[in-house]
């Protein structure tokens, strides 16, 4: 049984696939998994968001489902968790405006916790300024804000992953597979079939 606990900082127009699949995944294998959202509580809904790609310049945007959160963001004491996961979408581009989550993502990066980033989680990061010196990958469109930001944008396929010590990260939703293994091995799972 694995006992290690995971926080997610989630908010409306979340990516869909990015925060649902990670989510149940982990807990299918044992971890527990807060998903948190500033000003809502446990119980609280959020909305999220699919994007696809389509054939367009960039990805196109649908309805996703509600997602009931399960912790109350108030509540959070981030040095009781050991690992951090960041969804993409539309979320991050406003949850980097809040101090609070500003301080969790910076107090994970500086206890060298792992983080699991995706798409445009990497918004967030940059905003936090934990990427100085670091390589990661994100959404193409979110590369030159690491750039800015002191890291290093690595493009890799779609469904890559991108691993820099405690650092997980992958462009979209396709790399999930990729992405979690990785983010379970950092967190010192061994995986096999």
């Amino acid at each position: 049984m694995v006992e290690k606990s995971i926080l997610v900082l989630a908010g409306d127009y979340v990516e869909d696939y990015e925060l649902m699949v990670p989510v149940q995944t982990l807990q299918a294998v044992g971890y527990n998994v807060d998903v948190v959202c500033p000003d809502k509580k446990s119980g609280d809904q959020i909305r999220t968001a699919i994007h696809d790609f389509e054939g367009d310049q960039t990805y196109s945007e649908k309805r996703g489902h509600n997602f009931t959160l399960n912790a109350t963001f108030a509540d959070v004491d981030e040095s009781s968790y050991d690992a951090l996961l960041v969804p993409g979408g539309r979320a991050p581009e406003y949850l980097r405006l809040n101090m609070r989550v500003i301080e969790i993502v910076r107090h994970f990066s500086e206890s060298n916790k792992p983080i699991a980033a995706i798409c445009h989680a990497l918004q967030l990061l940059a905003a936090a300024d934990v990427l100085k010196g670091r390589t990661c990958t994100a959404y193409p469109a979110c590369g030159p804000e690491v750039t800015l930001a002191g890291g290093e944008y690595v493009e890799i396929p779609v469904d890559g992953v991108h691993v820099d010590g405690n650092l997980v990260t992958a462009p979209a939703w396709p790399a999930h597979p990729a992405w979690l293994a990785a983010f379970m091995k950092v967190m010192g799972a061994e995986i096999s079939l």
